[in-house]
């Protein structure tokens, strides 16, 4: 460990997931100085393959998580306060199926699901008869009478960038593709090696997800806590029903399921829980999960769903703390933190188990807080519930109205269009749009409005470096894009952008896979 130290910071956060990013923008805005290393891409792993939902997790209330339920519950207004263009209202249909949960059940569920947490905006529960609503009609005839309920629909990958952005903007260091190679106490301090630089920190988070446990080995220091990793897979169809609400399906093996409106043209199903025993590096959806989710969806819908109508699976590990259930599914959605060191003087490590994305920033004001001790410039009370998003700064309602605004502003733009770059981008979407009178002005097309104006944008200001980074985290323009689409604007990045980038920041961009690496 002999490179010279580039920088010494009140605290470092390993790993860019929802987590990281949440207690680095939370404890940037206290007024500490922040390092955020994650080893790939931001958002690469658990945290942009969730189902993509900011909700209570009614199916918690069986197991008897009365806690959690009411933490998630009551966050899901304030996330949607201060990102109203990733997050918006999503109410769901939850069809009675005989013989599984009785109707008193559900109805006991639900009730509980509107009182416990604080609702103040979105519509309470109420039973449906399908043969008279729209969700109906895409359902086999057997289904008759359901509830609706109402919980949030999130853009996973985007909420997580928009913290490191918010973070970066309030003077935190952020740093992809740039894992860590050696982590070691000095001391008062921890010194970090990454990226071929070495950095110090007077304390260290590690919020590494399911590498947890990786990173504290690699550290030296001892764990009595046992993660349970467990794999959640969805796939994607082209949309097999044209309304805006979607579905929570029971199953007879008393698991469950959701079917939801995606991206326009496609319906999301998922998730399943199975637990995880193969390596992180390349987590995939079995032949198992996929022909599951196709026979649950057909038990209910009138079309048939087969594997051979699926357009794209994804899956990610959710590191859950091993709570001893039997059943992958019953494993606790709860956060615990493990602290060591920082009493006897000595550097403090923060490790983070477990959580669930609606519950970021809650967990992350309270790790902010478990480290307050140790750093007085962290003493600053919570503040990330009232402060918006980027480009989030507008009213929960108000969406549709700057939709409108930004087609009046750039009338080249579809509403299709209008819509895309607003549930994206909310007001940031006017700062790269610029003075743009024609579509002409925002460069080259790469196909279904992807501009050479957006994905500058997206590798200077949101650490976009490939393709796949804009397609399938910046965006989810990947169901869209032809393989020749693809490989224009991986050679745009690559020609123009990375060398840029690498010409401005050194060693900083130095990543496995950069085509410029001898820059």
């Amino acid at each position: 460990m002999g490179d010279p130290v580039s920088q010494t910071f009140d605290l470092a956060v390993i790993g860019g997931g929802v987590n990281g990013a949440g207690i680095a923008r939370d404890a940037a805005g206290r007024g500490a100085t922040v390092l955020l290393l994650e080893r790939g891409d931001l958002a690469e792993g658990t945290s942009s393959n969730s189902t993509k939902l900011i909700h209570g997790g009614l199916r918690y209330l069986e197991h008897y998580e009365f806690a959690l339920v009411r933490e998630s519950l009551s966050e899901r207004e304030v996330l949607w306060g201060i990102a109203p263009h990733i997050i918006w209202p999503l109410r769901f249909i939850l069809p009675h199926r005989p013989g599984l949960r009785p109707r008193w059940l559900l109805r006991l569920g639900l009730f509980l699901y509107d009182h416990i947490g604080g609702r103040k905006r979105l519509p309470a529960a109420e039973s449906v008869d399908l043969t008279r609503h729209p969700a109906g009609g895409p359902l086999k005839s057997q289904y008759t009478r359901a509830f609706a309920y109402s919980d949030g629909w999130v853009d996973d990958a985007r909420l997580v960038i928009l913290n490191a952005r918010d973070a970066a903007d309030r003077g935190a260091e952020v740093r992809t593709r740039c894992e860590v190679t050696a982590l070691a106490r000095e001391g008062d301090v921890w010194r970090i090696e990454a990226g071929g630089e070495a950095f110090l920190a007077r304390a260290v988070v590690n919020a590494a997800g399911p590498r947890v446990l990786d990173l504290l080995g690699r550290a030296g220091e001892p764990s009595s806590q046992k993660m349970r990793l467990v794999r959640g897979s969805h796939i994607v169809v082209r949309k097999l029903f044209d309304h805006d609400y979607a579905y929570f399906f029971q199953l007879p093996d008393g698991r469950i399921f959701f079917a939801i409106p995606y991206e326009r043209d496609f319906t999301l199903i998922g998730t399943t829980d199975v637990d995880h025993k193969a390596g992180l590096d390349e987590v995939k959806a079995s032949p198992e999960e996929i022909a599951y989710l196709c026979e649950g969806a057909s038990e209910y819908f009138r079309q048939p769903v087969t594997p051979a109508d699926v357009v794209w699976t994804y899956s990610g590990v959710r590191p859950l703390v091993d709570d001893g259930s039997g059943k992958p599914e019953a494993a606790t959605r709860g956060y615990r933190f493990e602290v060591d060191g920082g009493t006897d003087g000595t550097a403090p490590l923060l490790s983070v188990f477990g959580g669930k994305i609606t519950t970021y920033r809650h967990l992350a004001a309270e790790a902010v807080e478990q480290l307050a001790p140790f750093l007085p410039v962290l003493s600053a009370k919570d503040w990330t519930g009232g402060a918006y998003l980027p480009g989030g700064d507008f009213g929960m309602t108000e969406a549709a109205a700057k939709i409108a605004e930004l087609g009046e502003r750039y009338p080249f733009l579809s509403p299709r269009e209008a819509e895309r770059l607003i549930r994206l981008y909310g007001t940031r979407a006017f700062d790269f749009l610029g003075e743009a009178k024609t579509r002409a002005d925002l460069g080259e097309d790469f196909g279904h409005g992807l501009t050479a104006a957006e994905a500058d944008y997206l590798a200077q200001h949101e650490w976009a470096r490939t393709a796949e980074d804009i397609l399938w985290r910046r965006t989810k323009l990947g169901l869209h894009f032809t393989p020749e689409q693809t490989a224009r604007l991986a050679a745009y990045l690559a020609e123009r952008i990375t060398p840029r980038l690498c010409r401005l920041w050194g060693r900083r961009c130095a990543y496995r896979s950069c085509p410029t690496t001898s820059i």
